[in-house]
């Protein structure tokens, strides 16, 4: 079974944000979203998400944790995540961002919508 899920995301203003070891990316303000996925305990790692007290450990923990960011949705698949995030349309701002170790060629699992 496939435990995938999108966070659809607002960002109020642009920001600039310190990625891990990506760098440091402009958002753009408007509405994104992030695909992802967890081999279990998948409302876990959704609220994990979803919380302001977290150590910095993906990508999208980075994003989530600047100011005016926002998490306004939250979608569940019962799909790949590569699957997903590829039938999703939205523009890559972020080469690599959550996609570190996808063998598909999602090239990005945020998309700016």
């Amino acid at each position: 079974m496939y435990i995938t899920y999108q966070l659809v995301i607002t960002i109020a203003n642009p920001v600039c944000v310190a990625v891990g070891a990506l760098g440091v990316f402009r958002f753009p303000a408007g509405r994104y979203v992030y695909t992802g996925s967890a081999r279990r305990n998948l409302q876990a790692r959704i609220d994990r998400h979803l919380s302001s007290a977290k150590c910095l450990r993906w990508h999208i923990d980075y994003l989530l944790n600047a100011p005016g960011v926002r998490v306004t949705d939250v979608r569940r698949f019962d799909e790949p995540e590569c699957r997903v995030n590829q039938r999703t349309a939205g523009e890559i701002t972020v080469p690599r961002f959550g996609a570190s170790d996808c063998g598909a060629g999602c090239g990005s699992h945020l998309k700016r919508l």
